[in-house]
């Protein structure tokens, strides 16, 4: 069974940053898609970041482009995510997600991953 758990999530004045840790246990395929989700208050989740495990092929939305980058240590089996210049609109949970054996093109639509973490809050003050 896989079990994720974030960590780094926190209070930030508006451009600063943080990075986001997200410790996979039980994940042993060497294939598959990771991502780093939010959920706004009151809104719906959106992807953030995404990245292959394979390769280390990453996808990003346009509203972090140039702002977040996902990356992964195998070895450590933890995936990050580095956010800067953070905005008063990234202030959301986040959520680490995994879907092992993933091998389209194109990454996972946010409801298409097996696993999800409990999140980490994220508040960006202006």
């Amino acid at each position: 069974q896989v079990q994720l758990v974030e960590s780094g999530g926190g209070s930030v004045p508006a451009g600063g940053s943080l990075r986001l840790s997200c410790a996979a246990s039980g994940y042993t395929y060497s294939s598959g898609s990771m991502a780093w989700v939010r959920q706004p208050p009151g809104k719906e989740r959106e992807g953030v970041a995404f990245i292959y495990r394979g390769g280390g092929r990453t996808y990003y939305a346009d509203s972090v482009k140039g702002r977040f980058t996902i990356s992964q240590d195998n070895a450590k089996n933890t995936v990050y995510l580095q956010m800067n210049s953070l905005k008063p609109e990234d202030t959301a949970m986040y959520y680490c997600a995994a879907r092992p054996g993933w091998a389209l093109s194109r990454p996972p639509g946010v409801y298409e991953y097996n696993y999800w973490g409990q999140g980490t809050q994220v508040t960006v003050s202006s």
